[in-house]
C-alpha cells in the first residue's frame, strides 16, 4: 500500500501495531459521537477491528492509512478509501482524528491526500462520504473537499438503541 505524503503529514498503511496510539481517539465518546460505534474500550478492541478488516486491506476493497506527524511518529487521526470499486471507479472516503488535533486542518489536509490518491493512482471517478445527520464539523470538511449533499438515508444506523439518519455526499473528479 502507498505511503501518502503532505506538507504536515505522513499517511502510512494502518497496522494492528498502531492500536495503542488510535485507542485515545476510538475510546474517546466525542470523538466517537457520530460513528456508527460507541467508543471502543480497549486495545485489544481496535487491534481486533483491524485484524477484521485484514483481508479487505489484502484484496485492495480498503486503502486504510494512519496519519502522523512524521515517518515513523504514532498515529493522530486515521484516513481511509473503502469500498473501492474499480469496475464502476469508486469508493467510499473516511476519517477520524484525535481531539487533541481538531481544528488544525489535519482532516482536510489527509482527505486531500486520500482523494488525491484516488482520483490519481488509482483512476477512480466518483467518491462519496456518508456522515451521521448533526455531525456538522465533517459536513463543512467535506463540503470544502468539493463534496456535495446528495440524499439521506432515513434511519439508517442503530446507535445507542436509537435509529439515526445518515447524510450522503458525493464528488466526482
Amino acid at each position: 500500500m502507498t505511503i501518502l505524503t503532505t506538507k504536515r503529514l505522513t499517511l502510512r498503511p494502518l497496522t494492528v501495531g498502531d492500536a495503542p496510539a488510535l485507542f485515545p481517539a476510538r475510546s474517546d465518546a466525542e470523538v466517537m459521537r457520530y460513528w456508527d460505534w460507541p467508543a471502543q474500550t480497549s486495545v485489544e478492541q481496535v487491534e481486533s477491528i483491524i485484524a477484521d478488516h485484514a483481508s479487505y486491506i489484502e484484496d485492495g476493497t480498503v486503502l486504510w492509512w494512519v496519519a502522523a506527524l512524521s515517518p515513523a511518529g504514532p498515529a493522530i487521526g486515521e484516513c481511509d478509501l473503502s469500498e473501492i470499486d474499480h469496475y464502476h471507479r469508486r469508493a467510499e472516503l473516511g476519517f477520524m482524528f484525535n481531539r487533541a488535533y481538531w481544528g488544525n486542518g489535519y482532516a482536510q489536509e489527509a482527505a486531500t491526500a486520500a482523494i488525491g490518491h484516488a482520483f490519481g493512482a488509482l483512476n477512480l471517478e466518483r467518491l462519496w462520504a456518508r456522515v451521521h445527520a448533526g455531525n456538522e464539523s465533517s459536513q463543512r470538511l467535506l463540503e470544502r473537499l468539493g463534496f456535495s449533499l446528495e440524499g439521506r438515508l432515513r434511519a439508517h444506523i442503530i446507535r445507542d438503541s436509537m435509529r439515526r439518519d445518515c447524510l450522503i455526499y458525493g464528488r466526482m473528479r
